[in-house]
């Protein structure tokens, strides 16, 4: 069993319409493989996203790596 904690910030937009169903799957998917995460949800800015070099919304980071890149800084 690993026991690693991961450190997991969401970044979502003010109007992003899969926030509160990727909360709820990304703590599920955290119980299921047992894992330890220091789990924060960010509501962003467009100047904040650009600034952070979010690339979307949503946009996951686990420790520190954005899961899936675009690219590009900023909500499309």
């Amino acid at each position: 069993m690993n026991k690693e904690r991961l450190k997991i910030d969401c970044y979502f937009s003010s109007n992003c319409p899969t926030e509160e169903a990727l909360k709820t799957n990304i703590i599920l998917a955290i119980e299921k493989e047992n894992k330890q995460a220091d789990l924060k949800f960010h509501r962003i800015t467009q100047e904040e996203a650009i600034s952070l070099k979010v690339s979307g919304s949503p946009s996951i980071f686990i420790n520190g790596k954005e899961l899936q890149p675009l690219g590009n800084a900023g909500f499309n």
